[in-house]
């Protein structure tokens, strides 16, 4: 495991690493992973697809996709990169395990759901999701659905990566003592757990900046990761909080952590230390 030491450029540890197979639904820990020009390996190569529109299935509106976030995906082998990805495994409300090599998959998947969904690796050649803003003061829309385009041949948001430190999570925490304020609400693929910082939200300012993890891995920050009404809703234990989004977009434009891209690959295990490049 790595051990670097560059003085200030110390910016904490890999405190956590999340891989989500199937877009909006829940995901699985690691403790090392690979890294590619695609992110973690595994990561969003699945979503559900509104057959009907051609729509990619998103919690961001949360009153048509009412389960999604109920729903915990998970491979049933550790893939390799070397092969095809092995089967996804989804774990439905009801704790029936549904199997993507099923061929009662998307009619399982349909059923829960209340409406069709065909469970896809092929990316649309125009992936659109739906996205509900709630009337919440400071984002761009209220209480409205809008389209949102995801980058090209990909399911994800905006970039391959996204980053969290724990100074953010804590400096939130002060702000709304009454909220929450979990990794699992972010879903982060990488969780970096740093000291207490002056400044509010940590990450912020390392926009345009490459961070080294480990002895492998380069990622350039490309910006900030703007919140979405998930952040708000409901999983396991964690009740709907509206106060959770609220307090993101008062004090720092609705903004918590960040995304990256892959300068260079590799591995990446739990305790990796994060430091500029």
């Amino acid at each position: 495991m790595s051990v670097r030491g560059n003085g200030d450029s110390d910016l904490g540890s890999v405190g956590a690493l999340w891989r989500y197979p199937v877009k909006s639904m829940l995901g699985e820990e690691l403790n090392a992973t690979a890294i590619g020009e695609r992110g973690l390996l595994g990561d969003r190569v699945y979503a559900i697809v509104d057959p009907d529109t051609g729509k990619v299935a998103s919690a961001k509106n949360p009153k048509k996709w009412p389960q999604l976030f109920d729903c915990r995906s998970a491979f049933a082998a550790a893939p390799s990169g070397q092969e095809e990805f092995p089967p996804v495994m989804v774990t439905l409300p009801d704790g029936r395990i549904a199997s993507s090599d099923s061929p009662t998959f998307d009619d399982e998947i349909s059923a829960m759901l209340g409406r069709p969904g065909k469970l896809q690796m092929a990316v649309p050649d125009k992936p659109v999701l739906e996205e509900y803003w709630p009337d919440i003061e400071g984002l761009d829309f209220r209480d409205e659905v809008t389209d949102e385009s995801l980058p090209q041949g990909t399911f994800f948001d905006l970039a391959p990566i996204h980053l969290l430190t724990t100074a953010t999570l804590d400096r939130l925490r002060q702000l709304y003592p009454d909220g929450r304020f979990e990794v699992r609400r972010f879903r982060p693929n990488i969780v970096i757990r740093s000291a207490p910082a002056e400044r509010s939200f940590l990450e912020g300012n390392w926009v345009d900046r490459t961070i080294a993890i480990g002895d492998e891995v380069k990622l350039k920050v490309t910006g900030h990761c703007p919140r979405c009404v998930m952040t708000t809703l409901p999983q396991g234990d964690l009740p709907p909080d509206p106060g959770i989004l609220r307090t993101a977009a008062t004090y720092n434009d609705a903004r918590v952590g960040i995304y990256a891209e892959v300068v260079q690959g590799g591995t990446v295990h739990r305790g990796d230390e994060v430091s500029f490049e």
